[in-house]
């Protein structure tokens, strides 16, 4: 049987026991989800489309905004996996910057006179700097327009910036707002969110590969459950995730939850391809687990197999497993321990929400094999589901 479908029939009362009530479905819900959140872009089209208008997007290329993608931890990472995308289709400057970065240094971030595109993601939106930020950002800096996504129809970041007319809210389906600790289904939701964002005004084609998405990633979701138990089995205590482009943020959220699914005793490291070899290469040892996600494009991808063949030269970790294309499975499966395709095609800036499963699933599993409970896997409440309180400078 699928285990992660074994995980799904328990008895409530085992779910209840072992802490697993939600993360296992929130993983598995994923692709069904995506066209929910397309059809919430679809009903707020037009007023979205205005709204990014009234903020540039649209104008002259020398008068567009510069698009800065803001969020905590894993919503940092929704950022990453789309400013790609957005400054390509967009023709705007953008970059993720962490809320936590600009807490405590906003004067810094901002250029007067330059014009800015706010893009806030957060799952409950109410996150103690995502908050702060915009709080401060609209009293200091009322010419910015902020567009505000989240999983949360309560969220402070709405309720503080309802009554200022350069602000946007777009709140997603509450099936995605995770009950869990680790955000997974609000994670690749509002990446989708973003991708729809992307092509505001061009929405046909992204259904198409939208549509590509959910079916692809519906196969890789059982068999990402198989490889990721059979991988933690081997209780290794380190995982090192590679990825370049829209995937080096795959790379860092699929870390991310490893080490919190785990409750911190599986160390990770998360480093875009052609940077493992400026010093972090040092830390693969015989003990260590390596992924990469592997790019499809032409360029990013002959940097990453000559990686590849250098690291099994060097032999250098306990095994690589490497996430790719169906495609291109015969040329790299020689040069890794395992080849886990995505049975698809489709450009990488829109993988995240398919690649970052895997990541998921080896968090969740990572969390079973040491007897924790995925729901809430730290015991002694050194992570929450959301950041609690505390003191805000200004």
């Amino acid at each position: 049987m699928d285990p992660l479908l074994s995980l799904l029939e328990l008895p409530i009362s085992e779910q209840e026991a072992r802490g697993l009530i939600f993360t296992p479905r929130e993983i598995e819900q994923q692709p069904r989800t995506w066209l929910k959140t397309l059809q919430i872009f679809e009903a707020k089209q037009q007023r979205i489309r205005d709204f990014l208008q009234a903020a540039g997007v649209t104008a002259a290329l020398e008068e567009r905004p510069i698009v800065m993608l803001v969020g905590a931890g894993t919503s940092d990472y929704i950022g990453e996996s789309l400013a790609l995308l957005l400054r390509q289709r967009w023709g705007c400057e953008a970059s993720a910057v962490a809320s936590t970065d600009l807490l405590p240094s906003l004067a810094e971030y901002v250029i007067p006179g330059r014009r800015y595109l706010w893009i806030s993601f957060s799952r409950s939106g109410d996150s103690p700097e995502g908050v702060s930020v915009l709080e401060q950002t609209l009293e200091a800096y009322p010419e910015i327009s902020h567009l505000v996504v989240t999983c949360n129809p309560n969220a402070r970041m709405l309720t503080v910036s309802a009554n200022y007319e350069r602000v946007c809210g777009v709140i997603l389906d509450d099936a995605v707002n995770d009950r869990s600790l680790a955000m997974t289904s609000s994670f690749t939701n509002m990446v989708v969110m973003g991708q729809c964002l992307a092509h505001a005004w061009s929405l046909e084609e992204y259904r198409d590969i939208l549509h590509a998405m959910i079916a692809a990633s519906t196969k890789f979701l059982n068999s990402s459950a198989e490889l990721a138990q059979s991988t933690v089995q081997r209780r290794k205590p380190r995982i090192c995730m590679l990825g370049s482009g829209a995937l080096a943020a795959v790379a860092k959220e699929s870390a991310l939850k490893v080490l919190e699914m785990s409750g911190g005793q599986v160390k990770t490291m998360a480093i875009a391809a052609l940077g493992l070899r400026h010093g972090p290469m040092a830390a693969l040892d015989r003990k260590t687990d390596l992924v990469l996600f592997l790019s499809s494009e032409s360029t990013r991808f002959r940097y990453e197999v000559d990686l590849l063949r250098e690291i099994q030269a060097k032999k250098i970790t306990a095994s690589c497993i490497v996430v790719g294309l169906a495609s291109d499975r015969e040329e790299i499966a020689p040069l890794c321990d395992v080849y886990h395709a995505i049975d698809g095609s489709f450009p990488d800036a829109y993988r995240p929400p398919v690649d970052v499963i895997f990541g998921q699933l080896l968090g969740l599993y990572s969390s079973l094999a040491l007897g924790l409970r995925p729901d809430a896997p730290s015991p002694q409440g050194v992570i929450s589901r959301v950041v609690s309180n505390f003191t805000i400078y200004r």
